[in-house]
Order: structure tokens, then C-alpha cells, then sequence
């Protein structure tokens, strides 16, 4: 007989019994694999459950087409391993827990749309499992929670679907690069301690076909729509004095990437700090103390109260830049899944004469509390 499905009081308690850190940097325990270790694909871009914590996580902008006002999205699937129940024999057991978020900036409007589902999953293969609501392929991108998916077409492009209440994603994912592993070939440092890393590898500069439904209202996506894929898996905790994260991922609009991010002490003083930087055939890894992240402009949430620095100069060995966002309610609650509160939003990237250079997205962690799983 299938066992009942866990309700969302009693999903979000497992989670949080069985979490101890969020989904990024941090002090960890010995890893899985070998530290360096090649990654191999299509398999590693499937999921890894013998690791604590993966998420796959896909920004964009949208051009409209007919409309002269873009959208933003994202959509991010976390998969977070159960320990207490590795274990137990029964297939019915929830050996593993999938978290989704997803979300739409509505610039012209200045809203954010979002909605988050979380489902357990016993490890199986998909339909070994009657009981299963959610699943993650092994072999390559394909993951699904219930009426949300993120997956490899017959085609070799990447699809995502997302039902939510106010809106909904058809999107399709070409590449037009290679992808771009972060750090030493796909392994990504995230703290002073050699065992505070994460596998990390991304896929800029995705063009994207497809439509977003919003509130009821057709918008089909035009040329020059982007999107920016990442993945990563690791054991990793977040170091004890660290309380969250600051983060950007940007296309540019010469084809070029960016990524910087920068672990956070209590004080607001970074941690650790690292990126990327390519352009054609050639990519720079940042070392730690190349990217400095400097706040120009705060917005306080009406809802929370979190004061968010929504525009930054960074600094980096590819330039110095600003950041800002394109409108300043991007804020995301996911109490009721990850229980964390961050944001998440679109944003543009300016060189230092101030010209528009790229879009990308922005995240930031630990404002509203320190940022705990």
C-alpha cells in the first residue's frame, strides 16, 4: 500500500531536523568524492544524492516580444539528502527531499510573482515509485516536482515548466557556449578551509524560446532573451561565521560571462569571495580578495524589514562595475519550503562609464536572518 503524502507541515519539519546549513559555502564534513575530481557529462549534469545538498538554478531576461518592458525569471530545484533514512530498506522511504522555487519580475509593473513546492523522494528511478511525487535523473538535467520540471529534450536543449498560481513558464534552453566550470575545473573553493568547496560548473549565455503566462496574459519571449544555468553539489556547510551570501551571474552583451560572489561575515564583511570572468575561448578564475563588493544603495522590505543593498560597485580583475537592480521588490519568502527569506531579482550591469553592459540576476542570503536550511 503507498504511503500517504506527507503534508507541508510535516515536510518542512523533516527538512529542518535534517538540515543543518544552507545550500552553499561552508565548513563540511569529508566529501564523497575525491576533492578535484573531473567532472564527467553528460552524467554530472544529473543528480549526485550521495551529496548533502545540489540545486539547479535558471535566470533570465526576457524580451517581449511587441512589448518594450522585459520580464525576469527563475526557477531553482534543490535536492536535499536525508540522512536518518539512508538506511531504511523500503522503498516508501523518503530518502531524499526536492525543494523548487520559482519566480517572474514584472519590471514595468515592479512585482514579483512567485510560488515554491516541496515533495520527498525515496531515490528511486522515475516511475519505480508509486509514491513519489518528485524525481531526479542520474544520467543528465531532469528533474521533476509534480507539475514543475527542469529537463534534457531528445533534442539536446533544456526545458522548463512551471505551473504556479499567478503564472506559469513554457520556456526552451539552446546553448550557444560551452559551459564554464567555476573554480579548478569544476571545483569551486567557498571558504578559507580546503573542505568548504562545492562542484560548480554554469551554462551562460542560454538563448531562450518559449512563452511566460502572467496573471492570465500571453507573453511570447523574442530574440534576445538570455538565460544563465547553474549547478552545484556539495557537502558543505556554511563556515560558522558566515550568514549568508551575495552573488551575481551576468550575460553581457559582447557574449561575455561574469560571475562574482562574496561569503559574508555578520559584520557585512566578506568571508571569502571568488568568480569568473570569460570572454570568447578564454576564462579567469578569480582568487580569493579579487572581487570586492561595495554597497552604493540600501531598500528596506515593507514586509520583513531586511535592508538589501539593490545597487552595488564591484570590483573585479575583468573591471569595475555597478549593479543595479532593475526595479527593488525583488524579495522571495520561502518559509514554507526552504525557510529561508533572500533576494532573488534582475538586474543590469554598467561599465564604469556608466553604459549599459549586461543583465543577469542578483542574489542575496542572510539579510533578513542568517541564513539557515
Amino acid at each position: 500500500m503507498p504511503l500517504p503524502p506527507l503534508s507541508r507541515r510535516q515536510l518542512i519539519q523533516t527538512s529542518m531536523a535534517t538540515a543543518t546549513a544552507a545550500c552553499l559555502p561552508g565548513a563540511a564534513r569529508a566529501a564523497t568524492a575525491s576533492v578535484g575530481a573531473p567532472l564527467k557529462f553528460p552524467r554530472d549534469a544529473g543528480a549526485h544524492p550521495d551529496f548533502q545538498t545540489e540545486w539547479w538554478y535558471a535566470t533570465g531576461f526576457a524580451n517581449v516580444a511587441g512589448q518594450a518592458a522585459a520580464l525576469g525569471f527563475q526557477i531553482t530545484f534543490f535536492r536535499r539528502r536525508v540522512a536518518s533514512t539512508q538506511a531504511l530498506e523500503s522503498a516508501l522511504a523518503a530518502k531524499q527531499l526536492l525543494f523548487a522555487h520559482a519566480a517572474v519580475s514584472d519590471v514595468a509593473g515592479k512585482t514579483l510573482w512567485s510560488d515554491q513546492r516541496i515533495a520527498r523522494w525515496s531515490g528511486k528511478p522515475e516511475g519505480a515509485n508509486p509514491a513519489d511525487a518528485a524525481w531526479a535523473s542520474l544520467a543528465d538535467t531532469g528533474v521533476v516536482l509534480r507539475d514543475w520540471s527542469l529537463t534534457r529534450t531528445p533534442e539536446g536543449a533544456l526545458s522548463a515548466q512551471v505551473r504556479a498560481a499567478d503564472f506559469a513558464l513554457d520556456l526552451r534552453f539552446t546553448e550557444t557556449q560551452p559551459l564554464l566550470l567555476q573554480g579548478e575545473q569544476g571545483h569551486s573553493r567557498k571558504g578559507p578551509d580546503a573542505a568548504q568547496f562545492s562542484y560548480y560548473y554554469s551554462r551562460p549565455q542560454l538563448q531562450v524560446q518559449g512563452e511566460i503566462r502572467l496573471k492570465g496574459q500571453r507573453h511570447v519571449l523574442d530574440a534576445g532573451s538570455r538565460a544563465w544555468l547553474d549547478h552545484e553539489w556539495s557537502d558543505a556547510l556554511l563556515h560558522p561565521q558566515a550568514v549568508g551570501w551575495d552573488w551575481i551571474g551576468i550575460n553581457l552583451q559582447d557574449g561575455s560571462a561574469l560571475t562574482a560572489f562574496r561569503v559574508r561575515h555578520k559584520d557585512g564583511s566578506a568571508l571569502w569571495g571568488s568568480g569568473s570572468f570569460r570572454r570568447g575561448d578564454v576564462a579567469v578564475n578569480f582568487k580569493p580578495g579579487d572581487v570586492v563588493f561595495a554597497p552604493e544603495r540600501q531598500w528596506r522590505s515593507p514586509r520583513t524589514q531586511a535592508s538589501y543593498p539593490v545597487q552595488w560597485r564591484i570590483s573585479t580583475p575583468a573591471g569595475i562595475y555597478t549593479v543595479r537592480a532593475m526595479f527593488d521588490a525583488q524579495e522571495l519568502d520561502s518559509r514554507n519550503s526552504t525557510g529561508a527569506v533572500y533576494w532573488e531579482g534582475l538586474c543590469e550591469l554598467l561599465d564604469s562609464a556608466d553604459r549599459l553592459v549586461g543583465r543577469g540576476y542578483l542574489e542575496m542570503t542572510g539579510y533578513a536572518a542568517p541564513l539557515k536550511l
